[in-house]
C-alpha cells in the first residue's frame, strides 16, 4: 500500500480543470482501464463539468501535485428509491498510478458518502483485467458482486466488467 506524496492536495474540481482532466481521460492507460474514449473534446469535458458542478447529486474531488491535476474521483447519488446509493468513478494519470493517489481520492469520496450523505451503498464497475483497481477497491471494503460479460468494447474486442459494491453496516 503506497503512501500518497506529501505535497498531494485533494480538492473539489473547478471549471478551469477541464483541460487537465481531458488530458487524463485520453491517456492510454486511463482509456484502457476505464470507459473513456479518445474522441471526447475539451469542450465536452468542460460542458460535463459545468453540468456536474451544479448538480447537487454529484460530488467530486481532484488530486493535485505541484499545480498539476493527476486524478479525479466522482460520486453520483441516486434519486427516489436509490437516494442512499452512490455510483463511484475514479481516474488517475498514467504516470501517477500505484502511488496512493487513487486511495486518497477514494478516501475523500468515502468520507463524504459516509459522514455527510449517509449513503448505505456504493457501487462501481471496473474492467476485469484492471487488477490494481480491483485490489484498491477490495482494500476499501468493496466486494465482487458479479461479472457483466462482453459489456464493454475496447481495442477491437469485447471485455467483461466486474460489478463491485460496498454496503455500510449500521
Amino acid at each position: 500500500m503506497s503512501k500518497p506524496p506529501a505535497d498531494l492536495i485533494i480538492r473539489p474540481p473547478v471549471i478551469e480543470d477541464a483541460i487537465r482532466l481531458h488530458v487524463i481521460r485520453t491517456l492510454p492507460g486511463v482509456m484502457r482501464g476505464t470507459m473513456q474514449i479518445p474522441s471526447m473534446t475539451v469542450e465536452q469535458v468542460r460542458r460535463q463539468m459545468e453540468t456536474s458542478l451544479f448538480d447537487a447529486a454529484f460530488h467530486a474531488f481532484v488530486a493535485e501535485i505541484h499545480g498539476a491535476v493527476v486524478g479525479m474521483a466522482g460520486l453520483h447519488v441516486g434519486n427516489r428509491r436509490r437516494s442512499r446509493v452512490g455510483d463511484v468513478g475514479l481516474s488517475v494519470h498514467d504516470e501517477w498510478t500505484g502511488q496512493g493517489i487513487g486511495r486518497a481520492l477514494m478516501g475523500a469520496l468515502l468520507d463524504v458518502a459516509d459522514n455527510y450523505l449517509g449513503l448505505k451503498r456504493l457501487e462501481l464497475e471496473v474492467i476485469t483485467d484492471n487488477e490494481p483497481a480491483i485490489h484498491l477497491y477490495e482494500s476499501l471494503g468493496f466486494a465482487r458482486e458479479g461479472v457483466k460479460r462482453s459489456s464493454m468494447f475496447r481495442g477491437g474486442d469485447f471485455v467483461d466488467t466486474l460489478m463491485m459494491g460496498r454496503v455500510r453496516d449500521d
